[in-house]
């Protein structure tokens, strides 16, 4: 498998996974079917779309590509026959959304990376793929984003895939497996610190939490 179809298939992946986050939480608002391939879209497009953006990409991959558009679609197709349990939808979502984040910051990185962008840069662009269409998602169903959400820890996790995918690469040990092994380790931080309501501190010294 070349790198570009390793990293188109580590795309579309991701993609799917976050679509399906935009798709549970559509359905934990009640919105049409239309409002969660809508939503859909935006969660597994948007940070991608950013990402390109910055980089100057002519024409971003979401636009370029129409294969990117069948995993929103799927995902609302998935959600809309299979689920029916709205006290499901916050594990789901979460567990669907972990995914969608350990992937894309992975390929975020190499895409950045593919373009000549710097380590820092790449990290950076890595972690703005993985966060950037949540932070849509949420703004648009009206929830606090999550990434500035002091119950949640979401960006630290997307921060270390993408500096491990950076440091794994320019050490030239990237491959299948390490790329898995990064994808399951951000996975694993993201899905542990939601469940064992794990946080960083305030940011003022002495503040404490409202956990209502």
């Amino acid at each position: 498998m070349s790198f570009d179809t390793g990293l188109l298939a580590l795309d579309l992946l991701g993609v799917f996974f976050f679509a399906v986050s935009g798709s549970l939480l559509a359905a934990r608002k009640r919105f049409d079917v239309v409002g969660s391939v809508l939503l859909a879209c935006l969660v597994s497009l948007g940070g991608g779309v950013v990402r390109d953006v910055i980089l100057g990409v002519h024409l971003p991959s979401a636009f370029g590509q129409p294969i990117y558009l069948v995993p929103p679609i799927l995902a609302a197709a998935l959600v809309y026959i299979f689920f029916n349990s709205v006290q499901r939808v916050t594990s789901l979502l979460t567990l669907f959304d972990a995914g969608g984040l350990a992937l894309f910051c992975i390929s975020g990185t190499l895409k950045a990376i593919s373009l000549g962008a710097n380590p820092v840069a790449a990290i950076l662009l890595g972690v703005t793929t993985a966060v950037g269409g949540g932070v849509l998602r949420d703004i648009t169903a009206n929830e606090v984003p999550a990434l500035f959400d002091a119950r949640e820890i979401y960006a630290l996790p997307a921060f270390c895939g993408a500096a491990l995918t950076a440091l794994v690469w320019h050490l030239g040990w990237f491959n299948l497996v390490t790329g898995l092994t990064i994808a399951a380790l951000v996975f694993a931080f993201r899905v542990t610190a939601w469940r064992r309501h794990w946080y960083v501190p305030l940011a003022v010294h002495g503040w404490h939490r409202q956990l209502d």
